[in-house]
Parts: structure tokens; C-alpha cells; sequence
């Protein structure tokens, strides 16, 4: 009796386990559903990666002699949910069991749970670091730091060792890596792809069923095979890694990826393993064509912080998106969906991820992330939009920087201190604040930065809870030595911003 071998859009890798358990005469069931489709306001360049990426997979695998049953979303039987589909799939063939490598998502696995087929999950092997290695790193520790988990990962890989020693002598080149940036009319963008009729064929279903999200689906220039996306690694590598540690935190209004590389797209959906992505940086550095400190904080984002988040996703449970230990409430503003915001620097990030369905980490935990946590926005919105306008977003990855890292919902699980800053940051890393309507250097006032004003007026509501920890003393310090009546105009304006906020006036 056949079997049903489910393969799921951000699982397009022609090794994965499910795959490999399969034996002769078993079908593979491949379907874009609605409920995958529309669980959140998807980005229309978002679905149409998904959609396109999963039709040329399909089509390699029957090429290489896979029989594939495969669903589109306009088919008229279409049952509307990865479920529905099995068990529709299984009526034809006469198949009970499914074999499915485990979803990135709780959402998708209980829904799996509950499908009354015979379901057999397999480890998802993709990464570099199992899930039970890392609940056994993680055992017993009272924090869990990235730091340290990262240098068991170079351990581990080898990866830029030389023998029990980091290259360079030095574990994390970060202090080396906070530099801003000036234009550069010679700096390489990320490789762009042109749609192929296939790819058109998907970019016209998306436009019709998902035309009102939020997003802009053309032009559409993501790669949607592994060929493509191998092409866009090898071009990263020899144009961009070089200088990616140098700038990798600045920001640029007309320069939206500095040395960025977008592989996130192409590993998070399959495309890519993140072993051959940091081999291949750690050879650059070998062979002398790139910097250590661009090698290692290449390196580092998928090696240490891409493996750690997953860890923490599926070690903390389902519950984890519903945290909220700052009992933050206030709705996610309208400028987060493309509403009028005189603050040059959301305009510009928000008008970015409309557009190219990206923004790289800083726009998203400085700016983005930094405004929500500041002025109390409820967590799940913030998750649910992170979620919802990012090509490279799948919960695993989006749920711990956005819950945790971002507006530190979870308590400090994964970071040790809220990452919030007053408007100073951004006009360091960034060239966002020129002619912005608010003045940056201005603390009070009607043309203050609001990111001053929210800074100090969050740090003074969660005094209690934050005053103790070490890494932030320094800043109560600060805002005791201040004039008691500049504390008051302080907490004053920054209430009737929020005020201003609350009513839906532009801010």
C-alpha cells in the first residue's frame, strides 16, 4: 500500500527526511491550501516565493522520477488545508499513513496531531544543530546566552577554527561591526531573478487572491529554485561578504541592502542549507578574499543566532507567541500598515517592507521593533505583523526575535535587557533622521525626536522591573541626575505623544 510523503512550502530541500523515507510507490503530496495561505495577512511576494518556489520543486522531483500528486490554490477540489488535503489524497491512492518531516510551526503540527490519518514525523536534519543537542546545552543553565552556545557551535563545525582556537584570537568581531555607512554607487545589490512563465503563471493567482494585502507583488525578482539560489550565494560571496561585517548595522535611505544577502529567503524555504551558506563564507575567509570580522558576523547570524532561536521556539512550546511580561496592550498603529508617520525613519523601513517584502535586522529590532516596545504595543500584534510582511518569516525563526528579542514579551528568555534606544542610535547607524520633521538632538519639545521622549518614559514605567539589572543601572543613573522638572516634561509630552497615538492621529 502506497503512502503519502507530505512535503511543505519552506521544506523544498531534495534531502529531507521525509524523502528519505520513502520507498517505492509511495506519492508525494504537495498543495498550496488556503489555511497556509491566509493564517496571517501574508506579504503577496511572501506567498507568490511560497507558491512559485513549491510548482518548480515539484516539477524536479517528477524530473527525477518522484510520483507527485500536487494542489493549486485556484483547483477547484481544493480542500483548503494541509489536512483536508491528505485526507483527500489518501482516498485516491489508498494510503493511511503519512510520512512528514516536522513543521517549522506548533500551529501546523497540532493541526497535523489531529488529522485522523496515521502521521509518522521526522526530524527536520536541515539544521546544523538538533534539537536534542540543544535542549542539552540547554539543561540546567540559568540563562541561556547566545554567546556561549555560539562558540559550542564553532566547536562543533569547525567552522573558523584553527585547532581549539577561534581565527583572528577572537570569539565575536561585533565591536568591529557597528560602524555607519556612506553611499556607495559601486556596492553590489543582492542577485535579482526575472520570472519565468511559471513564476508569472503564480505572480497572476496571487495578484487576483491576494492583491489587498499588504505589500507590493512587482517586481518580483526573488530566485525560486536552488539553482537560482546557489547562483544568488555565489554572488554574495564574491561581491558582498567582504564588506558585510563593517556595515552590517547601517542603515541607508537609498541604499536598502548595503552588503546584505537575503540568502535568509532561500535557507528558510530549503533552497539552501545554512552549513554549505557558512562554509562557503568561512572558505572566503581561508582563501583570503574576505575579512575576518565580515567572515564571522556572517557566520555568526546563521551559525549562532539562526540554531539558538530555533532552539528556544521549540524548547519554551506553543505558548510562547501569547507572552507578554511587560503587559503591554496598546494596538499595533495604522503606520505599521503603510499609515501617514512624519518619523522619517518608520516611513522609510515600513515603506521598504511594503515593497520588497525585507528589511535587514537592525531596521527591524532599532526601528520597527525599538517604536513598538516604546510605546507599549501589545506583542501579538507586533509578532503577528513580523510574521505577516517579511519574505524570510516562518514562526520558528520570527516568533523568539520578535517575542523575545524584540519587545522582550518573554521575560529576558533570549535577551538579557529590552533592546529600546532614544532617537541617538538611529541617527548613528543611519542617515534616517535627515530632514526628518522631528529634530534628533532635540529632547523636549514639539519638534523632539519621539524616540527620545518614549525612551526615558519607558525606562520610568518599568523602573521596577529593570533598575536591578546590571547592564542598565547606568541609565536610571542618568535619568536621576536629571532636573526633576525636565523628568516631568518629559513623562508629559511623551503621554500626549501616546495620546496623539492612541486617537489615530498622525504622529
Amino acid at each position: 500500500m502506497s503512502r503519502l510523503i507530505l512535503v511543505l512550502g519552506d521544506q523544498l530541500s531534495s534531502d529531507l527526511s521525509a524523502l528519505r523515507a520513502a520507498e517505492a510507490g509511495d506519492v508525494v503530496v504537495m498543495a498550496e491550501v488556503r489555511d497556509e495561505a491566509s493564517y496571517v495577512p501574508h506579504h503577496p511576494k511572501k506567498i507568490a516565493l511560497i507558491f512559485a518556489a513549491m510548482r518548480h520543486f515539484a516539477e524536479e522531483l517528477r524530473d527525477a522520477g518522484w510520483y507527485v500528486r500536487y494542489t493549486r490554490y485556484d483547483d477547484a477540489e481544493n480542500a483548503g488545508s494541509i489536512p483536508g488535503e491528505l485526507l483527500r489524497r489518501a482516498e485516491e491512492v489508498g494510503a493511511s499513513e503519512v510520512i512528514v518531516t516536522r513543521p517549522g510551526e506548533w500551529r501546523l503540527i497540532a493541526a497535523l496531531e489531529d488529522c485522523p490519518l496515521d502521521i509518522r514525523f521526522k526530524a527536520d536534519d536541515r539544521f546544523i544543530c538538533s534539537l536534542e543537542e540543544f535542549e542539552a546545552w540547554a539543561e540546567g543553565r540559568k540563562e541561556l546566552r547566545l554567546e556561549w552556545f555560539y562558540r559550542e557551535m564553532r566547536r562543533k563545525t569547525g567552522l573558523l577554527m584553527e585547532g581549539d582556537s577561534p581565527a583572528g584570537g577572537e570569539w565575536n568581531y561585533d565591536k568591529e561591526n557597528r560602524k555607519s555607512a556612506e553611499p556607495d554607487l559601486l556596492r553590489s545589490s543582492p542577485m535579482e531573478f526575472t520570472p519565468d512563465d511559471m513564476t508569472e503563471e503564480v505572480l497572476d493567482l496571487v495578484g487576483r487572491e491576494f492583491g489587498e494585502n499588504f505589500g507590493t507583488l512587482r517586481p518580483f525578482t526573488f530566485g525560486v529554485t536552488r539553482a537560482q539560489a546557489l547562483r544568488a550565494l555565489d554572488h554574495f560571496v564574491r561581491h558582498s561578504l567582504d564588506g558585510f561585517g563593517d556595515v552590517q548595522d547601517a542603515m541607508l535611505r537609498d541604499d536598502r541592502f548595503l552588503n546584505h544577502s537575503l540568502l535568509s529567503i532561500y535557507m528558510n524555504i530549503g533552497l539552501l542549507s545554512p552549513m554549505e551558506v557558512c562554509q562557503r563564507a568561512a572558505e572566503a575567509y581561508a582563501t583570503g578574499k574576505v575579512a575576518i570580522n565580515s567572515a564571522e558576523g556572517f557566520i555568526r547570524q546563521i551559525l549562532g543566532w539562526r540554531e539558538f532561536v530555533r532552539g528556544i521556539y521549540f524548547r519554551e512550546g506553543p505558548e510562547y507567541t501569547r507572552r507578554n511580561r511587560l503587559n503591554h496592550q496598546r494596538g499595533l498603529p495604522a503606520l505599521y500598515w503603510g499609515g501617514e508617520t512624519k518619523m522619517a525613519c518608520l516611513s522609510y523601513a515600513v515603506e521598504q517592507t511594503r515593497e520588497d517584502a525585507y528589511a535587514h535586522h537592525i531596521q527591524r529590532l532599532m526601528v520597527t521593533g525599538n517604536f513598538a516596545l516604546l510605546i507599549g504595543a501589545d506583542p501579538a500584534e507586533v509578532h503577528e505583523w513580523y510574521l505577516s510582511v517579511y519574505a524570510d518569516a516562518f514562526e520558528w525563526v520570527e516568533a523568539p526575535n520578535t517575542v523575545g528579542m524584540s519587545q522582550f514579551a518573554d521575560g529576558g528568555v533570549v535577551g538579557s535587557k529590552p533592546y529600546v534606544s532614544s532617537g541617538n542610535y538611529i541617527d548613528k547607524m543611519s542617515d534616517y533622521c535627515s530632514g526628518c520633521a522631528y529634530d534628533v538632538k532635540q529632547k523636549t519639545g514639539e519638534t523632539a525626536c519621539p524616540f527620545n521622549l518614549l525612551y526615558w518614559q519607558f525606562m520610568d514605567r518599568h523602573r521596577e522591573r529593570f533598575e536591578s539589572n546590571h547592564r542598565m543601572g547606568r541609565i536610571y543613573s542618568t535619568w536621576d541626575r536629571m532636573d526633576g522638572d525636565k523628568r516631568d516634561t518629559i513623562r508629559a509630552e511623551a503621554g500626549r505623544f501616546l495620546d496623539r497615538l492612541s486617537k489615530g492621529e498622525e504622529v
